[in-house]
C-alpha cells in the first residue's frame, strides 16, 4: 500500500545542481524516517543521507557532506535531496527509502539499508561533460 516515487533526476554537467523529490503515498509520511541511497554501476548501494521523522536530525555520507542537503515537508508528504557541485562520481541511480519500524521517536535517523521497509523505483542522475 505504501508507495514511494522519485523524480528530478537527469543528465547534468559537473558543478551543476539538481533537486530530487520523493513522494510517499498510502500512509502517514511523518511516521517514517526517510533516506536517500544511490547505486553506481558495478558498486553496492550506499547511503547518501537520512532524516528523522521530525526533520531535526540528519545524516550525510562523507562523500556528499557540504554539497547535498536532505529535507522533508511532512505537510506535502515529500522528501527532497538538493544536490550541488555535482561531479562524475555522483553518477548513480538514486533511491528514496522509508523506515517505519526500526525505532520509535522523532529525533533519530536510520543509516543501515536493512532497516528500511519501503523503496522507490529509483531515478537516474548522470554527471558528465
Amino acid at each position: 500500500q505504501v508507495q514511494l516515487v522519485e523524480s528530478g533526476g537527469g543528465l547534468v554537467q559537473p558543478k551543476a545542481s539538481l533537486r530530487l523529490s520523493c513522494a510517499l503515498s498510502g500512509h502517514t509520511f511523518s511516521t517514517y524516517v526517510m533516506g536517500w541511497f544511490r547505486q553506481a554501476p558495478g558498486k553496492e548501494r550506499e547511503i547518501v543521507a537520512a532524516i528523522s521523522r521530525s526533520g531535526e536530525v540528519t545524516y550525510y555520507a562523507d562523500s556528499v557532506k557540504g554539497r547535498f542537503t536532505i529535507s522533508r515537508d511532512n505537510a506535502k508528504s515529500t522528501l527532497y535531496l538538493q544536490m550541488r557541485s555535482l561531479e562524475p562520481e555522483d553518477t548513480a541511480v538514486y533511491y528514496c527509502a522509508a523506515d517505519y519500524s526500526s525505532r520509535a521517536g522523532t529525533s533519530w535517523v536510520t543509516r543501515r539499508e536493512i532497516e528500511y521497509d519501503y523503496w522507490g523505483q529509483g531515478t537516474q542522475v548522470t554527471v558528465s561533460s
